[in-house]
């Protein structure tokens, strides 16, 4: 019998998690909300707090503390469990204990009989989105990762406060890895059509702006891990925004960590550029013209990726 809903499961109920959930309660856009997490009791007064506020909510929704049985019948499985970043460290430097982590955590998702969509936020996102997609041998468009949505928006919060415009007015995008090799599309980053890199330039009179954003960009999550330990808000609401564009079937273009098969010239490799996301996942991944620095930054980029995964891959066996 066809199940109606939309059931989502989380696996993760620290502060990404947990704020996550919060997020998605809030707006309504599952009817079933799943929390696993080793921390039980953790799990069970969350979903308490949030079930007690959830009539508020812009359509109903039932939260509940599961387990990896729950997956069986989930339409969308959001992994944020993981060891966390640490103060001074890169996201490439949790590479082995979080690729060992998430191969226990999946291998028990697909034993539940789960044939739904997997969205990995824990970090290096790139490199664990793409060993789900290998542990598991699901297509590559149910497998995708948060990959550089939130650097996106940080990008053009950044600009907007620089040039007084609302977000939602600037066009920009980070690409890349999800960590300290992306880079900022300059060359198609705009407002209204006229380029926000030359903008930045006239008022300023330099480059030296531009490069400042770039760099409170790519820097922003290692300031807000020194002064409160981690970051959560910003990386629940983009993995709020793409689940709501999977659920939703919105035809959304995000940067989510996709895999390339010849765009860019790379194949095989996760890594967050412009992808549609609708009903049937990461359906297209959109080849952004690049300047030739750029097409540079991001081949550098990917092959830091490509060398990490292969540090990791014998965890596959």
């Amino acid at each position: 019998m066809k199940k109606f809903g939309k059931k989502v499961v989380l696996v993760g109920d620290g502060s990404v998690g947990s704020s996550y959930a919060f997020a998605m309660v809030t707006q309504g856009v599952a009817d079933e909300f799943v929390i696993i997490d080793i921390a039980k009791d953790k799990v069970n007064a969350d979903v308490q707090d949030l079930n007690h506020g959830a009539l508020h909510s812009d359509s109903p929704v039932v939260v509940k503390a599961g387990e990896y049985s729950d997956c069986n019948d989930a339409d969308l499985v959001v992994i944020t469990a993981g060891a966390p970043q640490k103060p001074g460290e890169t996201r490439l430097q949790l590479v082995e204990k979080n690729t060992k982590i998430m191969k226990d955590i999946v291998t028990s998702i697909m034993d539940s009989g789960f044939d739904g969509y997997f969205l990995i936020a824990a970090n290096p996102v790139d490199i664990l989105t793409r060993y789900v997609k290998e542990l598991t041998g699901l297509p590559a468009e149910r497998v995708i990762g948060s990959g550089t949505v939130l650097d996106s928006s940080r990008l053009r919060y950044l600009i907007s406060k620089e040039l007084n415009v609302a977000p939602a007015s600037v066009h920009a995008s980070i690409i890349g890895e999800h960590g300290d090799s992306e880079l900022a599309v300059w060359s198609k980053a705009n407002i209204a059509g006229i380029s926000v890199y030359d903008t930045l330039k006239e008022q300023t009179g330099s480059e030296a702006k531009a490069q400042e954003i770039y760099e409170q960009t790519r820097d922003a999550a290692y300031e807000i891990i020194q002064a409160k330990g981690s970051t959560y808000y910003g990386i629940a609401l983009a993995l709020l925004r793409i689940s709501k564009a999977l659920l939703n079937n919105e035809n959304n273009v995000l940067t989510v960590s996709s895999q390339l098969n010849g765009e860019y010239g790379f194949n095989g490799v996760y890594v967050g550029v412009p992808t549609l996301i609708n009903e049937n996942g990461a359906s297209k991944v959109y080849e952004t013209p690049l300047s030739d620095h750029e097409k540079e930054l991001f081949k550098q980029s990917v092959e830091a990726l490509e060398t990490t995964y292969d540090s990791v891959k014998h965890l596959l066996d």
